[in-house]
């Protein structure tokens, strides 16, 4: 079951109410290779920010079989899945992972080409991580491309002259799409994230742009050329303990999502 993208239009989640819109996104973190029970973000949605958590006491992803162990409290603006036992997933992990939980496909927000944007910041440390992607829908399994609208990592934060920065992460990678090279790059910018920053793509047929507070930082000269969902989670690897402070809540708050049509398009 092939799903098709509606035509590009405007899209913006701000998170001004109190509850996630769950007509748009799924509280959860790849279900299927899991179950909804143990992929359940820590989330709250006030202040006009969704702000997604790991508390100490959140359960591991796929326990025993993702290696390093890992938490995560992520949203994604669909989801699908084959039947329990069969390796028919979205964006799986390792070779051979099979179906957990039975999925029905489902399609909050799917767009196809645009510019694509978030605001966001974070509060993380050594052993914590913060990202949004997008990433095919696998409704075909070559449909499983990755546009990474950012990456970073805790232990990837330093400061310059005294000035903070951030070495994020961004790229096209190609999964399980033929059609794609892939190309990722981790340029140190000379940000904070812990305020806010907006990160965005510009997705056109056969290439990829990447801003960062509209300006442009890498271009990739391929794309994919179907529809995708995005990804927002925040990352907590217990193996990094002793490199970070142990009361330490990872914190990653989006104050804004946003879709349009490129002006040139």
């Amino acid at each position: 079951m092939e799903h098709r993208a509606a035509e590009v239009a405007e899209f913006v989640d701000d998170f001004d109410g109190s509850t996630l819109d769950t007509d748009v996104w799924l509280p959860h973190y790849l279900p299927q290779w899991s179950s909804r029970a143990e992929s359940a973000a820590t989330y709250s949605v006030a202040g006009s920010e969704l702000r997604l958590t790991i508390p100490p006491d959140q359960g591991f992803w796929c326990e025993g079989d993702h290696e390093p162990p890992l938490k995560v409290s992520g949203i994604q603006s669909g989801v699908y899945s084959g039947e329990v036992g069969s390796t028919d997933g979205q964006h799986s992990f390792r070779d051979g992972v099979v179906v957990r939980e039975f999925q029905p496909a489902w399609w909050g927000w799917t767009p196809e080409y645009g510019l694509l944007e978030v605001r966001a910041r974070m509060d993380i440390s050594p052993r914590s991580m913060a990202a949004v992607w997008m990433v095919g829908l696998e409704d075909r399994p070559e449909r499983s491309a990755e546009i990474l609208l950012f990456e970073v990592f805790g232990d990837a934060l330093s400061s310059e002259d005294g000035r903070p920065t951030a070495a994020v992460g961004m790229g096209v990678r190609a999964f399980r799409d033929p059609a794609i090279t892939g190309e990722f790059d981790a340029p140190r910018l000379a940000i904070d994230v812990s305020d806010f920053h907006v990160y965005a793509v510009e997705w056109r047929p056969g290439r990829v742009d990447i801003l960062v507070d509209g300006e442009n930082v890498k271009t990739v000269h391929e794309a994919p050329d179907y529809p995708m969902q995005m990804i927002v989670a925040v990352f907590d690897f217990p193996d990094k303990a002793g490199s970070a402070p142990p009361d330490h809540v990872p914190e990653f708050a989006v104050d804004r999502v946003r879709g349009a049509p490129l002006q040139d398009a």
